[in-house]
C-alpha cells in the first residue's frame, strides 16, 4: 500500500521550519542554512566528503521508494514567483526529485517537464485531492511531502500522513513558520521515537499507529 511520508524536515527547538522573511536571496529567511547544516555534512548530500553515521542513515531514507512528491508554493519559490513566467524552481534544469512533483498553489500554470524525470504540475486542491492525484502518479510507490511547514501541518491535521521524520536542530529562531501549531496530542495517533546524534540534532520519527 502506498504511504505518505515526510523526510528530513528540519525544525528549530521552538518548532520553526523556516525563518522570515523569505526571499530569492534568503530562501529560509533569517534562519539561513542553520537548520540544514547537519545534512550538508552527510554522505547523502556530499558523496565524496560527507560522513556516514546516524545522520546519513536517516537522510538517505528520503529517496527510497518514492514515486511522487507534493510541495507547497513557498518551497517552489520565493513570494511572487507566480508572476515570473520563467521561474522554474530553485534547483536548476535537473531538480533532485526525479518523479512527478505537485506544487500546491492558487496560481496554476501548465506542467513543466524538467531534466532527470521531474515534471512539476501545479494544483489548486485540498490536501486529500492533491494526495489522490499524487498517488495515481506514483504508480504504487510512496508519496513524499516535501514541505514546507504549512503543507506538512495541513496534511497531518487532515489525517493523511503515515510516516514523518523531523530533525530538531539546537537553534532558536523565535519567528517564522512553525510545524506544531494546531497539532496537539499527536502522541495519540503516532508512535514517536527520538534518536540523538553526535552532531547535536535529534531525529524524531512519527509512525501512524494501527
Amino acid at each position: 500500500m502506498s504511504l505518505t511520508r515526510v523526510h528530513n524536515l528540519s525544525i528549530s527547538l521552538d518548532g520553526f521550519a523556516t525563518g522570515e522573511p523569505q526571499s530569492a536571496e534568503a530562501p529560509f529567511g533569517h534562519a539561513g542554512e542553520r537548520l540544514h547544516e547537519w545534512m550538508f555534512a552527510t554522505r547523502f548530500w556530499d558523496a565524496d566528503g560527507g560522513t556516514a553515521g546516524i545522520d546519513d542513515a536517516f537522510a538517505e531514507r528520503h529517496s527510497i521508494g518514492i514515486g511522487a512528491e507534493i510541495m507547497g508554493a513557498n518551497k517552489f519559490g520565493p513570494p511572487g514567483w507566480h508572476d515570473d513566467p520563467d521561474w522554474k524552481g530553485w534547483w536548476g534544469p535537473n531538480p533532485p526529485f526525479h518523479t512527478p512533483t505537485f506544487v500546491l498553489t492558487h496560481h496554476t500554470r501548465p506542467p513543466m517537464e524538467m531534466e532527470g524525470g521531474t515534471t512539476f504540475s501545479f494544483l489548486d486542491a485540498t490536501p486529500a485531492e492533491a494526495l489522490e492525484t499524487a498517488k495515481e502518479a506514483a504508480s504504487g510507490q510512496d508519496v513524499r511531502l516535501g514541505g514546507g511547514a504549512t503543507v506538512v501541518r495541513d496534511f497531518v491535521a487532515a489525517g493523511l500522513v503515515d510516516h514523518m521524520h523531523l530533525v530538531q536542530v539546537p537553534v532558536l529562531l523565535g519567528r517564522g513558520v512553525r510545524v506544531w501549531d494546531g497539532l496537539e496530542a499527536l502522541e495519540d495517533t503516532y508512535a514517536i521515537e527520538a534518536v540523538s546524534s553526535p552532531s547535536g540534532v535529534t531525529h524524531l520519527t512519527f509512525t501512524r499507529k494501527p
